[in-house]
């Protein structure tokens, strides 16, 4: 993906719906293309006023819906992600419902996901656990319970349910404005996730904020390419990424041949030209015959619980992956866990960048770095709750391979 693209996409959106003054100024429309989740036009064009304070936009599904930003004052988030994205540029007061994954203070609760850091959820823990039920959410819940919905009483709902007919459905049977958001391929480093960011500014008239976050993430993602553009592909190291994917299923043979981070940071991928559409797994005779090649490991804390029983059962399963027999392996937090935590994705690519590339980041304290990203995602410095977390087994590090699955 061309960061520079993102960079000028995103901020055009931002820039044009910074018109938006909550005082009933039109904002401008945010588009997207139906049916996908990845573009942020080029262009955006001022939409026409419907009314007093009224804008017409498009959602990230490309539904046209009618708005007045700033009016909403009982938000409900449906949806894996939706409450996460909202928490970036939302004002959590405003929440009437939550979802029962996220409302810790419940007893029965989908609960796959409570060993995982969310950094939202910490954020937002003590408000989620005062609000009602807008349904049960979690993987297992793949459809939105209007009638919890209604119970919540919403003004407007904020959507990661993303079908279009569901959608115009929902919002008919609600009577209330219901805003899809999309994240895309590459999660935080994707246009659709730099539009939905503008979306959510433009709805709640927190347009300053949408574009410090997505500004923020450009930055950081050009810093990190900067410092390693100059590396020839050569003298680049191989490195295997494992663990990605649905929490859960995922071990030491998922992984991803576009992985975004390692683009980002200018990684040479181990797994590099065998064709893998998105996350995959790789059969494990691959594994071994490409092990030799792998120079340096990192696994995402989302595997370890997967990985533990079969490396108990048979410790010779990594006795041909050189990095592992070089001791070259290292974890990264899970960055998906009810869909993509955001800011971990981006925290991951730095320590990426740090593990690959040690002295052009020698400079870079994980610890601080993580700080300084979760308080502009959050507006909190969270690393030491996050590295608290059991499945983030003490936050970034390299594993010491005698010991760490014993």
């Amino acid at each position: 993906m061309n960061t520079k693209k993102l960079l000028s996409l995103a901020l055009a959106v931002v820039m044009a719906l910074s018109l938006c003054a909550c005082g009933g100024t039109a904002a401008p429309e945010t588009t997207a293309a139906p049916e996908t989740t990845q573009t942020v036009p080029a262009e955006t064009t001022l939409p026409e006023t419907a009314g007093s304070g009224e804008i017409t936009v498009t959602d990230m599904i490309g539904r046209e819906l009618t708005l007045t930003p700033g009016s909403y004052s009982r938000v409900v988030c449906i949806g894996a992600g939706a409450l996460r994205m909202y928490s970036y540029i939302g004002d959590l007061s405003l929440l009437a419902g939550v979802e029962d994954i996220d409302n810790t203070s419940l007893e029965e609760r989908p609960q796959m996901f409570d060993g995982v850091a969310r950094p939202y959820l910490i954020a937002g823990e003590e408000v989620f656990a005062t609000l009602p039920s807008c349904g049960v959410g979690g993987p297992m819940a793949q459809t939105a319970e209007a009638e919890k919905i209604l119970s919540c009483n919403p003004d407007i709902v904020i959507s990661e349910y993303e079908d279009v007919e569901k959608a115009d459905a929902l919002q008919e049977q609600l009577g209330v404005p219901v805003v899809t958001l999309a994240a895309g391929p590459d999660g935080v480093f994707d246009d659709a996730f730099a539009g939905s960011m503008a979306l959510l500014g433009a709805v709640f008239c927190q347009e300053e904020k949408a574009e410090t976050l997505i500004s923020f993430v450009q930055a950081q993602a050009a810093e990190i390419t900067a410092r390693t553009a100059d590396i020839a592909q050569e003298d680049k190291p191989a490195v295997y990424i494992c663990g990605l994917g649905n929490w859960g299923t995922t071990n030491h043979l998922m992984t991803a041949e576009n992985y975004i981070s390692f683009q980002i940071a200018g990684v040479k991928n181990a797994v590099s030209g065998l064709a893998i559409q998105g996350v995959g797994a790789i059969e494990e005779e691959k594994f071994v015959q490409l092990g030799e090649s792998m120079d340096i490991m990192i696994l995402d804390a989302a595997a370890v619980k997967n990985i533990a029983p079969l490396y108990a059962e048979d410790n010779t399963m990594f006795d041909t992956c050189k990095a592992w027999q070089s001791g070259e392996v290292y974890l990264q937090m899970a960055y998906n866990a009810y869909y993509t935590n955001f800011e971990t994705a981006l925290i991951n690519t730095w320590f990426i960048a740090k593990t690959v590339y040690p002295e052009l980041f020698e400079d870079i304290d994980m610890t601080e770095k993580t700080d300084e990203v979760t308080q502009v995602f959050l507006g909190q410095p969270l690393a030491e709750k996050i590295f608290a977390y059991p499945n983030s087994f003490g936050g970034y590090q390299k594993i010491d391979t005698a010991t760490f699955f014993g």
